[in-house]
């Protein structure tokens, strides 16, 4: 087992970014400023989950929004009708999203491509339309309002007090991907994005670890998609619909497949482009599609790994799934 200093070395990225997190509210202006480093933080954590299933792992989902809104609206409907604790609502949101995406795994995850894509899309597309006709508990489309955040008597109020927890929830979920990323369990995804075939035939459970993954990053987005629902205090289907998780989908692309801090800065440059852009009356959709279309021209690996100009290419699929071989002294994973 690694050692703290051990992992201090290996992931000095992760001390920066509590650093840059640290020190923010003393930069901060003003409420306004505070909300939208909160919204970069939630957003940043589901594409960091995303990012795990198909930057490291390879697997498409067009559908995550769903598992956001699904946390929720376990949050809003289980506090608004049922009275229950926050917290409590919160648990039973990702517990309740984790067996759904379990259940849906292994027969979602046997395809590949297009087909995956399209599966993981009727899934989202299914959320939304259930959540829209549920408008005995959900409000349907005029959304439903939540209440705040309270644990052991203590609300969370105020912009700094909601801008910790924000902050302390996406560092909490970047050590642990940086963590799990150089597990066995990590190189086992990698190899599996590299060639399941190959991966397969050095012994690695493919469908397990497909499984896991997609269970990871769907209760990742609940527990995101619940405090979301907290903070902003009032939610529509939207935050479950299509829109949103291309939304997802583009963050990851741009900040960077397979780049935990490419996620980051991907949630940060797309939830702020368009409060910048807002200049551009009625340009804005235009620029916003043509400072995307240029970043994948010129940057086609997304922003951090085409930047940071990787020393060497990566292995290949044989090659990466030999080394989690070797690394575990040639047992199976």
């Amino acid at each position: 087992m690694k050692t703290f200093a051990s992992r201090r070395v290996a992931h000095p990225g992760l001390l920066i970014l509590a650093l840059v997190l640290a020190a923010l509210p003393l930069l901060l202006p003003n409420a306004y400023y505070f909300d939208v480093a909160i919204r970069i933080a939630l957003n940043a954590v589901v594409v960091i989950g995303l990012n795990l299933l198909m930057g490291y792992t390879g697997q498409i989902s067009l559908g995550h929004a769903g598992f956001f809104g699904l946390g929720a609206y376990a949050s809003a409907v289980l506090t608004t009708h049922f009275n229950w604790p926050p917290a409590a609502a919160l648990a039973a949101g990702a517990a309740a999203t984790g067996l759904l995406a379990f259940v849906l795994a292994r027969p979602v995850l046997k395809l590949k491509g297009h087909t995956l894509a399209m599966a993981t899309l009727g899934l989202g597309i299914i959320i939304s339309i259930a959540i829209n006709n549920e408008g005995q508990w959900t409000g349907g489309p005029d959304g439903i309002s939540v209440p705040g955040f309270a644990v052991f008597g203590f609300e969370i109020t105020g912009e700094k007090s909601w801008y910790a927890v924000a902050a302390a929830l996406l560092l909490l979920v970047t050590w642990f991907a940086l963590n799990l990323i150089d597990s066995p369990v990590g190189r086992a995804l990698q190899a599996i994005h590299g060639s399941e075939v190959a991966s397969r035939v050095v012994g690695i459970d493919t469908t397990r670890f497909k499984v896991r993954v997609f269970v990871l990053s769907a209760v990742v987005a609940s527990i995101a998609g619940s405090i979301s629902a907290h903070y902003i205090g009032f939610i529509t289907p939207n935050m479950a619909g299509f829109f949103h998780s291309i939304e997802l989908v583009t963050m990851v692309v741009v900040g960077g497949m397979a780049s935990v801090f490419g996620s980051i800065l991907g949630a940060a440059l797309l939830t702020l482009l368009p409060q910048l852009l807002s200049a551009f009356e009625g340009w804005e959709v235009v620029v916003f599609g043509a400072i995307l279309m240029l970043t994948m021209i010129f940057l086609p690996r997304g922003l951090v790994p085409s930047l940071a100009r990787r020393r060497s290419k990566p292995a290949p699929a044989e090659g990466a799934a030999l080394q989690l071989v070797k690394k575990q002294g040639g047992g199976h994973a």
